[in-house]
């Protein structure tokens, strides 16, 4: 088995490059979804959430108010880490759950928003960063996803700098073009991931 790590900024690409690494055969696990599934009506990570944050980052359904609470992390450094210290652990729990259920020869890999904040590269054989401009990247967020620059620039500099997800990067794929640029890259990568698992 070979366990990559995924990351990039938000805004980057990652999540395209992780739909067409799945669509060729690669075992992906999505800490954004497993992020949202220990956090959903009923689990321990909910109840944790709302003893931290309180009540009012809920909907009248009783899920988490994900809008609401981004809100008050991402505004606040203190704010964010005490969210990260609450899903995080549940985040890698669930994630060695789903890795050793997969084959000795498959790729798996792990798409990751937060590998260079969290100083997670050693976990991995290798890390593969989608990278894009800064410039790029907010223009995606804005044209894209409909956000508001302020609330665009705030995300960004949430997370790690370019430079310091590219400090922990052994492959880099460049999404700063058009996507129909990316997916010869993506291919290309996923041949070498499986020629690394092979070995």
């Amino acid at each position: 088995m070979l366990k990559v790590g995924l990351t990039g900024g938000i805004g980057a690409g990652k999540s395209e490059v992780s739909r067409l690494l799945a669509s060729y055969g690669a075992v992906v696990v999505d800490s954004d979804l497993i992020a949202r599934e220990v956090v959903a009506p009923g689990t321990p990570g909910l109840a944790a959430v709302v003893a931290e944050f309180g009540a009012g980052v809920l909907l009248p359904d009783g899920a988490l108010d994900r809008p609401k609470l981004g809100g008050i992390v991402f505004a606040d450094p203190a704010r964010l880490a005490a969210l990260n210290a609450i899903v995080h652990p549940l985040v890698r729990g669930r994630s060695a759950e789903l890795e050793s259920a997969v084959g000795a020869g498959d790729v798996v890999v792990h798409d990751v928003p937060l590998l260079a904040e969290n100083g997670l590269a050693a976990l991995y054989d290798l890390v593969v960063v989608v990278d894009a401009a800064d410039g790029t990247r907010l223009g995606r967020l804005v044209e894209l996803r409909g956000m508001a620059e302020a609330e665009a620039r705030a995300r960004m500099a949430a997370q790690s700098s370019r430079e310091d997800r590219l400090a922990v990067a052994d492959l880099v794929i460049d999404n700063d073009g058009p996507l129909e640029l990316l997916e010869p890259q993506v291919r290309a990568l996923w041949e070498q991931l499986q020629v690394k698992a092979a070995s």
